[in-house]
């Protein structure tokens, strides 16, 4: 058993670190205050190769694990970009998966490549907001109609949906009463996001407002035959290569902005004096913090367990949810903690740690809550009544 990150992967650490920090508090300040897209950090990830970390090299990748993404987005998140930096690149590190596994030859050879180089944006559109985490209860419905489909409905939470060409979108083909098995009937495409047929609204919302979330509203929208992921009706068999490496990317997004507010929070501890000394050598602000660190650090060891179980192609739903569970527990702790040593000053814009707070609660929801996760853990791993 070896905990030692490879050469390689020291290397992905060392170099995205290098770079993220190009990228200060201040820019990241700016871009969520003016809700502006972080093209500039964008296009920085994107020349430098990682946006292709785990896309196969014939299509333009680098062929690596969910390790090496994992890496790479608790970087990200750690330079202080946040969820902002994080959620800018998410999608291009492991959305495509579904695409990469059950996708036509020419539909990887049409759109991997691209987003490998950056310049094609695409967004994930599942969630309604009439069925919310119940995936099996989606309504947006895609007739077929020759060598098309038609598609009408709504989506609601979309990421990027603003700067995205294409939509991996995920809609029924047969209705939810006609279906023997709920989750069949579900059918899976990556497609032009059509404005003349896609209404797109941002919704105002806590933070993270340098990349938007939106509702979709699909009206009669056009899909050629060819942008079909798989086959017609197991669109959601298709989603299930996504949902464990898209935890652990969470959780290592959450790892990492736990990291720089303990870090920030430490600093000012040792810096700030009152009553003649410096506030981290009261135990009251000196035991959180060592708390804090004791739980990131054993969260990372679940996380980095769940990375090498899936790039191993072994069974990782237990530790890939425990991981994402323990990550947003204790990046949120620690981003508490870090407004509680900062006091008022914790609370204003200046020393940004406000901002790290309210990115990181957002972990604790999305994309599972942590309720949905521990009825995952007691039902599929501890055997106990289904309670949903």
């Amino acid at each position: 058993m070896s905990f030692e990150l490879s050469e390689d992967q020291r290397l992905i650490r060392d170099s995205v670190a290098e770079l993220a920090r190009k990228f200060d508090d201040q820019y990241w300040m700016e871009k969520d205050r003016d809700h502006q897209f972080p093209t500039e950090f964008y296009r920085a990830i994107a020349d430098g190769g990682w946006l292709g970390i785990c896309i196969p090299e014939e299509y333009g990748g680098h062929g690596l694990g969910i390790t090496e993404a994992s890496i790479l987005a608790e970087q990200v998140s750690r330079s202080g970009g946040g969820m902002n930096a994080a959620t800018a690149i998410h999608l291009s590190l492991f959305g495509m998966q579904p695409v990469i596994v059950h996708g036509s030859e020419e539909l990887k050879q049409r759109t991997l490549p691209r987003v490998a180089r950056g310049d094609l944006h695409v967004c994930f559109g599942v969630t309604e907001p009439g069925a919310g985490l119940d995936t099996s209860r989606i309504t947006t419905f895609a007739r077929r109609d020759g060598d098309h489909y038609v598609v009408n409905g709504r989506k609601v939470w979309i990421s990027k949906a603003l700067e995205s060409e294409k939509i991996l979108l995920l809609t029924r083909t047969q209705k939810y009463d006609d279906v023997e098995k709920k989750t069949s009937g579900m059918t899976l495409f990556l497609t032009d996001l059509d404005r003349d047929h896609v209404d797109i609204r941002p919704i105002p919302k806590m933070g993270r407002n340098a990349v938007s979330s939106n509702e979709l509203f699909i009206d009669d929208l056009r899909i050629p035959v060819e942008d079909r992921v798989g086959e017609e009706g197991r669109g959601f068999e298709y989603l299930l290569d996504g949902l464990n490496p898209e935890r652990m990317l969470i959780a290592a997004e959450a790892l990492g902005i736990g990291r720089v507010a303990l870090d920030r929070a430490v600093r000012y501890a040792n810096e700030r004096e009152v009553f003649g000394r410096p506030i981290g050598k009261n135990q009251g602000i000196q035991f959180p913090l060592a708390d804090s660190l004791a739980r990131l650090d054993a969260a990372e060891l679940v996380l980095r367990k769940a990375t090498w179980l899936y790039d191993q192609g072994k069974p990782c739903g237990r530790e890939a949810n425990t991981a994402k569970y323990l990550c947003a527990e204790a990046g949120f702790e620690a981003a508490d903690r870090a407004m509680q040593t900062h006091g008022g000053m914790g609370y204003s814009e200046e020393y940004h740690i406000s901002r790290y707070f309210r990115e990181s609660r957002v972990m604790r929801i999305a994309p599972i809550s942590q309720e949905m996760i521990l009825n995952y853990l007691g039902s599929h791993v501890l055997g106990m009544p289904r309670s949903y």
